[in-house]
């Protein structure tokens, strides 16, 4: 990997003073953390975070780029995916991590178009330099709907309507495990000595954390049903991956509180049988930074993104658990063209031929098997919703969602 641009002064400052911070943690703690304490620092300390403080995330300015980012056809073909929903709830949509707000503009400017404008639209954002510019987002492309906007500190006792939560899951932190000898560990960090602020280090998995990376593991299939006697030897020695406890948390939350409703989720992961793939010894973990990906989650902590894939079979598996019904799992680029995707790009003034060619290289951004249209999934959670919408109609990949095959370990 070619190096990383180095951070400016002001910017690398800030990441110094968060790796202060998370070295007096570590102190208090013992001197040793989980990842996951790390991640929720490196993303979300107030003012120092990378979702918190006040670098440029999003666009070709910043760290990557989201499909709302890329063209208005995206929201618009969400805003047609949960158009049938809307009719059988409450005029609502509350939106989580709503970015630039992008999203927000497209799927109400479409749905106004469609005759279905919510009455509110609901944003729940913890950076406050992302609500100001969602905010001037929405004045600047919808302004004639920016009055039925809200901006949320906490979650609603209830909710009804349609939840949308894009590229959210990925950003939830994660708790690392290695497979050593027939043992389960968990990664973490400590001090670093020298001129290195953060060193990790390794050590046994205390029993909760074995018991719960055993039972995800034996949900896959791969070595048996029972996590008791599950053999971790079906996975090769030093095996490392994620535990994803805070999604499912949230599934269960925000689920909780959904009395009649769709939660319409896209983001990059895979089905527990595939993510937790034997061949797959290294994980998913990665980080963003100047639009260039990598591994290493010490680098500047605060001024990088950093992800894991979702494990969706989790999420299924969270929902149903409090009575939430799966209404549709598929590919993004399937969802995006069941929900009108080549309608809305017929319908863009040809006459604009520039403009025209920038839209139609985005939408085969989307739907490319070789870009986004793969490794991103649509899926949709339901209480008391009956209609499955267009989106779902082809393509459908729920029954991936169970464990492997017995005996494919292809």
């Amino acid at each position: 990997m070619d190096a990383l641009p180095s951070p400016a002064n002001d910017a690398q400052q800030a990441s110094d003073a968060l790796q202060a911070r998370m070295r007096s943690r570590i102190r208090a703690a013992g001197g040793w953390v989980g990842f996951d304490h790390f991640m929720h620092t490196a993303l979300y300390e107030p003012g120092l975070g990378y979702y918190t403080g006040g670098s440029r995330r999003f666009g070709a300015d910043g760290d990557f780029v989201t499909a709302p980012e890329l063209t208005p056809l995206f929201g618009h073909c969400v805003a047609r995916a949960i158009a049938p929903w809307l009719e059988q709830t409450e005029p609502l949509v509350l939106e989580f991590g709503a970015g630039t707000g992008q999203l927000a503009a497209q799927v109400l400017n479409a749905l106004e178009r469609l005759g279905q404008a919510p009455e509110q639209y609901l944003i729940l954002e913890v950076s406050g330099v992302l609500r100001s510019q969602q905010r001037h987002t929405l004045e600047l492309l919808a302004p004639g709907l920016v009055d039925r906007v809200h901006w949320l500190d906490e979650l609603p006792a209830m909710i009804e309507g349609v939840v949308l939560a894009n590229e959210v899951l990925d950003a939830m932190p994660v708790r690392l495990f290695e497979l050593i000898d027939g043992a389960v560990h968990e990664r973490g960090l400590i001090r670093g000595g020298g001129d290195a602020a953060l060193a990790w280090q390794t050590r046994r998995a205390d029993p909760n954390f074995s018991e719960a990376v055993r039972r995800t593991l034996a949900r896959t299939g791969w070595s048996g049903a029972d996590w008791r006697e599950l053999d971790l030897q079906a996975w090769p020695n030093h095996y490392q991956s994620e535990l994803a406890e805070q999604g499912p948390g949230w599934i269960r939350t925000v689920g909780e509180r959904l009395t009649r409703g769709v939660m319409l989720m896209f983001d990059y992961g895979f089905p527990g049988a595939e993510y937790f793939h034997p061949q797959r010894a290294g994980g998913t973990l990665a980080c963003h930074y100047r639009h260039r990906v990598h591994h290493d989650p010490l680098f500047s902590p605060g001024l990088q993104d950093i992800t894991a894939h979702v494990d969706f079979s989790a999420m299924v598996e969270a929902g149903e658990q409090i009575g939430l019904e799966l209404l549709g799992y598929t590919s993004q680029g399937n969802f995006l063209l069941n929900a009108g995707l080549l309608e809305e790009l017929a319908e863009w003034p040809v006459v604009h031929t520039t403009e025209y060619t920038r839209q139609s290289q985005a939408v085969q951004k989307l739907v490319s098997e070789a870009e986004m249209g793969e490794l991103f999934k649509a899926m949709a959670l339901a209480r008391n919703i009956s209609v499955l919408g267009p989106a779902f109609q082809r393509g459908d990949r729920s029954g991936m969602l169970g464990p492997a095959p017995t005996g494919d370990e292809s």
